[in-house]
């Protein structure tokens, strides 16, 4: 009976270690992340689950001086770099966000008749298709995607024009297109000293850094806000929950993000 007790309690040690182990794994190096919206489409899915490098980024030029800065893990890294698809906290939600990070500390952005242009150079846009998904509830929340070929009815096919596009640096990457949108045509940004500004794929469908903080935007984004970098898709549900291993996308397991 004693040797069973014994048992029972090194079992439940091994469990609470286990998990401390883990927890420490989980702050330090590698978070989480589900996506729950379409602002992504279609790099990323609503229901990829994947992990976010959080030792991606150490500290920078762009951070507080290391004797000033609170101890998070983020010792080693490098620098953010355009084209990254990062993590972030909303500086005003406190909410996790993934965006693509567009421009840089003092880099210039501007959307022109839905072309984007990092300090005057144009990011180029090749046609590269059409992105088609069925019009129903997606995820936990239920939206419904935003269609070029609106009106579509529930049940049908939902298309978007998908293009390449080219950032200044050489980042090539996939955005859709779903027509002509209020946030197609935008003023000058001009990003602050250790700030960044990040913009989603689906660009009609993204409430991003060309919106501000006071309307419900990202704004611009903080160094110190910056999660971590978004680099593989470990599975994808498309199912509300992560469980439902039926509705797990079978292209996509292990699928690196561009």
């Amino acid at each position: 009976m004693a040797e069973k007790s014994e048992g029972i309690v090194e079992t439940i040690k091994t469990v609470f270690w286990a998990l401390i182990i883990a927890g420490i794994f989980r702050t330090l190096f590698f978070q989480p992340f589900w996506i729950p919206t379409g602002s992504m489409k279609d790099t990323l899915l609503i229901g990829d689950f994947l992990f976010v490098n959080k030792m991606a980024y150490g500290y920078s030029r762009y951070s507080c001086p290391f004797s000033a800065c609170p101890i998070t893990g983020r010792i080693f890294g490098s620098e953010p770099e355009r084209g990254d698809v990062v993590v972030f906290r909303h500086p005003v939600l406190g909410t996790d966000y993934v965006k693509r990070l567009i421009g840089l500390p003092g880099d210039k952005i501007q959307v022109k008749e839905n072309v984007l242009y990092v300090n005057g150079e144009e990011a180029t846009q090749v046609p590269d298709g059409t992105f088609e998904e069925i019009k129903q509830a997606q995820g936990r929340f239920g939206t419904f995607p935003i269609c070029a070929n609106a009106p579509v009815g529930q049940g049908g096919s939902c298309l978007k024009e998908r293009y390449r596009e080219t950032l200044p640096g050489g980042v090539e990457h996939g955005i859709l297109n779903t027509g002509t949108g209020r946030l197609d045509n935008t003023n000058v940004f001009t990003v602050p000293e250790g700030n960044f500004f990040f913009m989603g794929d689906n660009r009609d469908n993204s409430t991003d850094s060309r919106v501000s903080q006071r309307a419900g935007g990202v704004g611009m984004v903080p160094f110190e806000y910056l999660l971590g970098r978004a680099d593989r898709i470990i599975f994808s549900a498309e199912g509300k929950r992560l469980v439902y291993f039926w509705t797990w996308r079978s292209d996509r397991f292990f699928k690196a993000i561009e």
